[in-house]
């Protein structure tokens, strides 16, 4: 197996600058209670930068003092999602993107060192904005001071 090669924050695309900068309301799928966590690092950081976060882990029923969904399918359907950050490896995000299409939600975000074509492709045919590879804090921290 290849070492997990570092996205260049240099060559990040413009659409996920429009991304961070729109995006108020943040599903976070494979969020962990755990502190070593980067899924946990990258929420805390979120949560102090004044995003709403909802954690989604079917193994928790809170993290960081915000109620856990077990999927996409349970967070009550009157809560706008603007963007989807997945945590989860390449090969388990297709169903989890096909989830939040079927919401309505146009951002999805996977994480760094995660990419998949398959799902690249069904969210831009459905008309979704899909950022790959790059960690959404990291962009967030790159973003001009307002």
């Amino acid at each position: 197996m290849e070492a997990c090669k570092l996205p260049d924050y240099t060559k990040v695309p413009p659409q996920a600058f429009e991304i961070v900068r729109q995006t108020k309301t943040i599903a976070l799928v494979g969020a962990s209670p755990k502190e070593e966590r980067p899924s946990h690092q990258v929420m805390k950081y979120l949560l102090e930068k004044g995003f709403e976060v909802i954690p989604v882990n079917p193994g928790q029923k809170e993290i960081l003092g915000k109620k856990c969904y077990p999927s996409l399918r349970d967070i009550p359907a009157e809560i706008k999602i603007d963007t989807v950050v997945i945590f989860r490896r390449p090969d388990m995000v297709l169903p989890i993107v096909e989830e939040a299409l079927a919401r309505g939600v146009k951002n999805i975000w996977l994480q760094e060192g995660i990419v998949n074509e398959e799902a690249q492709r069904l969210a831009e045919a459905s008309g979704a904005r899909i950022v790959m590879g790059f960690c959404f804090k990291k962009v967030h921290q790159l973003l001009p001071e307002d």
